[in-house]
């Protein structure tokens, strides 16, 4: 079992309720990272499920859970031959914090019958480069569970000369070696920096509303994100994300609605 494994594993207490521990190594500034709670939820509303895999989920985070204990109740909605539909909730002193919808289904190896080209071309990942490490009196633990390697033009913000667009593009691996599964794309749909960075803004941003499908069980290797933002306004912000696997396929997507931060 790897060190993401067991951050995100839920131990069933009974039909529908799971004993979950918040993993304080997935933090930004505080925060834990959206992606990350995601992917906690997903290990017990698959395994409530008669199917293998999460393949879509909208969830609203109605509050900013802390690390340490906590649980997911799973309550399901409806199951037919293909797919299944359950309410996920993550609860912690008896308080929810995050509510989800989950469909689960069981997806195949098989060749597409369409698939277009990213819109994007990204550099070579040794033409790419990382952000500098965080000081520790920022609590960025979530650094150092994965490495991010960014086209340059993305991460302007650092040096006070943002792009003016709301992007960001990386190349995505786990710290410590694993093969990316549907979970580690949970983490990796939200694992960029904000997308507004590059139009300016600074600071925690939040996520309200997060949506992502799982589009195909994803080949070893490195991921590709490629981040961008529609519309920045009145203290909001979209952001959504495609990930290819390492031989260009979409393997997720993913929508989500955030508050611009104070920086």
């Amino acid at each position: 079992m790897t060190k993401f494994d067991e951050a995100t594993q839920a131990i069933r207490v009974d039909e529908g309720t799971y004993d979950v521990c918040l993993d304080p190594g997935y933090a930004i500034g505080g925060p834990l990272n959206g992606g990350y709670l995601l992917a906690v939820l997903l290990r017990a509303a698959v395994d409530a499920s008669p199917f293998e895999h999460p393949v879509t989920t909208s969830a609203q985070f109605l509050k900013a859970p802390v690390a340490g204990p906590a649980q997911v109740r799973v309550e399901h909605l409806r199951a037919g031959r293909t797919a299944a539909f359950a309410r996920a909730t993550l609860v912690q002193d008896g308080v929810a914090q995050i509510e989800s919808l989950v469909t689960t289904a069981t997806l195949h190896d098989v060749e597409p019958v369409y698939a277009d080209e990213s819109a994007f071309v990204m550099p070579r990942p040794e033409d790419c480069v990382k952000l500098p490490n965080p000081k520790p009196e920022s609590n960025m633990t979530l650094n150092a569970q994965l490495e991010l390697l960014f086209d340059p033009p993305t991460i302007g913000w650092l040096t006070g000369t943002p792009t003016g667009r709301p992007e960001s593009r990386a190349y995505f691996r786990m710290a410590e070696p694993q093969d990316p599964d549907p979970y580690v794309l949970a983490l990796a749909v939200d694992a960029l920096p904000p997308v507004v960075f590059s139009a300016g803004a600074r600071g925690w941003a939040p996520t309200v509303d997060l949506t992502w499908h799982l589009r195909a069980l994803p080949a070893p290797g490195l991921l590709t994100l490629i981040g961008a933002g529609r519309l920045v306004s009145d203290g909001w912000f979209d952001e959504e994300v495609e990930v290819r696997d390492s031989t260009g396929r979409l393997v997720a997507q993913s929508r989500q609605l955030a508050r611009v931060g104070r920086g």
